[in-house]
């Protein structure tokens, strides 16, 4: 069984939620995170997306630092992947701030999966959910051209980067939450980096050595 979420008001949300992310948000974009939230109250107690110690920091540890992505997002990107999606942090989050992009969810996971569907529902989002594993063999339903790989709460082993990496647009990258450093695999490397707070780890863009990304 999960844990309880706090039951937030649309409003209460809104101010939680522009305390911790001071960057612009078009119309409607709260309403969609709020929407999000709701669904993954109502989930959690069968599911288990949110774990212990987490719970009182929903808007602020997983919406606010999903948002934080956004400046490495240009205007120019199209296709965003998002791989391990879970509880959709932060390919749900992404595709509610930025709802000209197309945002392709990644999930292995059955009941996971169920509830990034029922949540991208919800929220009136068109994002696809992908019912798939990442692998050295790319399932199938991964865009050919992807302008940005968003890896939050998973490793990805350098054998999927690779695979990933070539379906990179020439300027994409991966954009990776991290707490600790991890040297990256050879033939990649770091282009720009986003602190989320004191301990709280940072984003790290990094790209394919070599790419127009690099230039």
């Amino acid at each position: 069984m999960g844990i309880e979420i706090p039951d937030l008001s649309e409003e209460a949300f809104r101010e939680r939620l522009a305390a911790s992310f001071r960057g612009f948000l078009p119309p409607g974009a709260v309403g969609r995170l709020h929407a999000h939230y709701r669904e993954l109250r109502r989930w959690n107690h069968r599911v288990a997306l949110v774990g212990s110690g987490v719970e009182s920091q929903v808007v602020e540890r997983l919406f606010g630092e999903s948002l934080a992505a956004l400046p490495l997002i240009d205007d120019s990107a199209a296709v965003v992947l998002d791989v391990g999606s879970g509880a959709g942090f932060p390919g749900l989050v992404i595709a509610a701030a930025r709802p000209d992009l197309r945002v392709v969810l990644v999930e292995p996971r059955q009941r996971k999966w169920a509830f990034l569907r029922a949540a991208a529902a919800r929220s009136a989002l068109s994002c696809e959910c992908l019912n798939a594993r990442v692998a050295a063999a790319l399932p199938s339903g991964i865009p050919a051209s992807v302008d940005r790989v968003t890896v939050r709460a998973l490793r990805l082993g350098d054998v999927e980067m690779r695979a990933l990496s070539a379906r990179l647009a020439p300027a994409g990258s991966f954009l990776i939450w991290a707490s600790g450093e991890r040297e990256l695999p050879t033939g990649f490397g770091e282009r720009r980096v986003v602190a989320l707070g004191a301990g709280r780890g940072r984003i790290r863009e990094v790209i394919v050595e070599g790419s127009a990304g690099s230039a």
